[in-house]
């Protein structure tokens, strides 16, 4: 037997596909990297399956929420269509079964990452050293959840990601302050105020982060502009809290002023 003999008499060994289901900045489905073109219906079966994590969930639970106002015959109708327009490397991020459907065990969400994160930075007593956080983390934690869908399921799980989000990019922001890397912390701060600019958590964080890198300038500037936007929007001015985080600037303030004079 030949050495060509040989290779030709080998099993032919099948690599199984990777499959990636992204959710956060947009939808959109990569197998082995490659970027695959679904239908509208068949992107929105996709996503609702991948928010639900694992889970097996039933025909009738998919059909009911993708498609609510149609009457239940339509709705399976639907959900049947949008399964035969996947082509058949889009089928590879599901298991369908008779009376279920689930995400294929193979397939990774970057949603799953994100949310792993941003809960491992909530966790108590958790050592800064130990979360292993980068410049990139706040990357991870910036972007929205299916941004311009409009569906009351993904309006809901964009919001319970907005709020899990923001409370983790101000405990990061904490964290880079601990390890004295402030241009990550004001970075991970000014994350959270792109996300609710009206938000006083967020913006606290981010004067203590001006304040800890010695930006003293830059901490009161942030906190006059946030008290004339939070009086224009809501007709409110910011917490005692926030006040006793300048307080020490403006004493300094008026004594260098009174000293000159």
């Amino acid at each position: 037997m030949t050495a060509r003999d040989l290779v030709s008499s080998a099993p032919v060994v099948k690599t199984r596909a990777s499959v990636h289901i992204t959710l956060l900045g947009g939808f959109d489905l990569l197998v082995n990297d490659v970027p695959v073109t679904s239908p509208v219906g068949s992107k929105r079966l996709l996503a609702f399956v991948a928010l639900n994590c694992r889970t097996p969930l039933p025909r009738s639970l998919i059909a009911g929420n993708l498609w609510p106002k149609v009457p239940e015959h339509c709705a399976y109708t639907n959900l049947r269509s949008a399964l035969s327009r996947l082509r058949a490397v889009g089928r590879r991020a599901l298991e369908v079964h008779p009376t279920e459907i689930r995400l294929a065990r193979n397939v990774t969400v970057d949603l799953y990452r994100a949310r792993s994160l941003a809960q491992r930075l909530l966790t108590p007593r958790v050592p800064v050293e130990a979360l292993h956080v980068t410049a990139a983390t706040v990357d991870e934690l910036s972007a929205d959840l299916l941004p311009g869908w409009y569906d009351e399921w993904a309006l809901l799980e964009a919001e319970v990601w907005r709020q899990l989000r923001l409370h983790a990019l101000e405990a990061l922001a904490n964290a880079f302050i601990d390890t004295k890397e402030f241009a990550g912390a004001v970075s991970a701060a000014q994350a959270a105020v792109r996300v609710d600019p009206l938000r006083e958590s967020s913006q606290a964080s981010l004067i203590r982060a001006y304040l800890a890198e010695g930006n003293t300038s830059e901490a009161m500037h942030h906190f006059e502009w946030y008290a004339q936007h939070l009086g224009d929007e809501l007709g409110l001015c910011p917490t005692k809290r926030l006040h006793r985080l300048v307080a020490d600037v403006r004493r300094a303030h008026a004594v260098n002023g009174s000293l000159r004079r």
